[in-house]
């Protein structure tokens, strides 16, 4: 008897596909991790060697957390095709600890932040009943949301190449078949990229001529443990895990796995937490699971954790020898902008789909949808509002992920206890979802 053919998500493409399609990964969130290193670089005034040292660090530390999410080792990774990157919010945060207590300081935050994830973990399945697709479809909107929010600045450098990479990666889509259509996301930066060669657009100089790029263990000297000063990036990866939880349960829908959160999340937060440890080690910032790449997944079609798997070894290499390190950082921020808009269209497109499979004719249900975009969307329309709080406040509620998550949390549990807009439980999204 033939052995059962292995699902989707467990396939392994051969090395002529596999390759393009762990670039394609790589090109669409790089922009993330090496703006990062230079926003922190500005904000600490690190040299050209130490920014060259903490661009290594960060790339190496996105691919092991790829390696780890793809393959999951010892109850660490969730086996899902996933990406990871320094969090967005977290780098602020990270950088106003350390102007205002001193960067080892800073590193300490890190390292006490992902303790405490850890540490909270084995209580995840107690809490596991508040996340229902109520509350996961409104939080992945969010995350669509304020992810294009991220992207559209480094659209806004260049407009006319941002359209064109844009238009590209949307024709491919629409008019390629096969393969080449799994690549349009690849091509869309390949003719945007090339646009900007012949135009003679602005690139980032990125000096430097070692072949080597190695990560230099405390750049900022020991960390520095300061609990108070620690609080809003604590604050950060509690909240983490609520996104942790609405990623995972969309990756899983994503590939065609049945989503089962009380197993897989604690594992895609603990190795959000692992290379967060790592992170704090090297000089960088938080690290968290990314959600383009499921827009990728979702775009193209291709399921396959060996291909985030492969990304995640291109990372580490990229990390390694410095000339790649340095034509990654070169990439025009307008093109993989323009990329990337697409890719995070697709994700709240995602969010929508699955409020859709909830019953939204309840007047809860509706309830919680509406105060979740309202304090999801609210920090990206007017984000003086939230400027007279307290860093960890800041922290919380000012930036839109995080405060949507906490909200819809926290208002789906009281209308259960009220007894209204009672949503299913997570594991009944599989079985409203549409026919794969």
């Amino acid at each position: 008897m033939a052995p059962p053919a292995p699902s989707a998500v467990d396939e392994l493409p051969p090395p002529s596909r596999l390759l393009p399609l762990a670039a394609q990964h790589v090109l669409a969130m790089i922009a993330a991790p090496v703006s990062s290193v230079f926003l922190i670089a500005a904000g600490l005034r690190l040299p050209a060697d130490r920014t060259a040292s903490l661009l290594s660090a960060t790339l190496i530390l996105c691919g092991a957390g790829a390696l780890l999410q793809s393959f999951g080792v010892l109850g660490t990774g969730a086996r899902l095709p996933f990406m990871m990157l320094p969090g967005g919010a977290a780098v602020a945060v990270f950088l106003r600890i350390a102007r205002e207590h001193g960067a080892a300081t800073a590193s300490g935050s890190v390292l006490l932040a992902a303790a405490l994830l850890l540490a909270v973990l084995p209580l995840y399945a107690r809490i596991v009943r508040f996340f229902p697709p109520l509350v996961m479809g409104a939080t992945v909107l969010v995350i669509g949301v304020n992810m294009i929010d991220v992207a559209a600045p480094m659209a806004l450098g260049g407009r006319r190449l941002a359209l064109l990479t844009l238009a590209a990666t949307a024709l491919g889509f629409l008019l390629l078949r096969g393969v080449w259509r799994q690549l349009s996301v690849l091509l869309g930066i390949a003719v945007g990229t090339a646009a900007a060669a012949l135009t003679g657009a602005a690139v980032p100089a990125v000096p430097g001529t070692d072949v080597l790029a190695l990560p230099r263990l405390l750049p900022y000297g020991a960390p520095h443990f300061d609990l108070l000063a620690a609080l809003p990036l604590m604050v950060f990866a509690l909240a983490s895990l609520a996104e942790a939880t609405g990623q995972t349960v969309l990756n899983s829908e994503a590939v065609g796995r049945t989503p089962d959160p009380a197993r897989d999340v604690p594992r895609t937060a603990r190795a959000d937490a692992l290379t967060s440890l790592g992170a704090g080690l090297l000089g960088g910032a938080v690290m968290v699971t990314s959600a383009e790449n499921i827009g990728i997944v979702q775009l193209t079609g291709v399921r396959s954790r060996f291909v985030t798997a492969a990304a995640g070894a291109l990372l580490v290499l990229c990390g390694l020898l410095a000339p790649v390190t340095r034509l990654l950082a070169a990439l025009p921020a307008p093109v993989v902008g323009g990329a990337s808009l697409v890719i995070y269209a697709v994700i709240a497109a995602m969010g929508v789909d699955m409020l859709r499979r909830t019953a939204l004719a309840d007047p809860g249900a509706v309830t919680v949808v509406a105060l979740t975009l309202l304090a999801g969307l609210l920090p990206l329309l007017s984000p003086q509002l939230y400027e007279p709080l307290p860093a960890w406040a800041r922290a919380l509620f000012g930036n839109g992920v995080p405060a949507a998550a906490l909200t819809a949390v926290a208002l789906s549990a009281l209308f259960r206890r009220l007894g209204t807009g009672r949503p299913r439980p997570p594991q009944d999204i599989a079985r409203v979802s549409p026919s794969k």
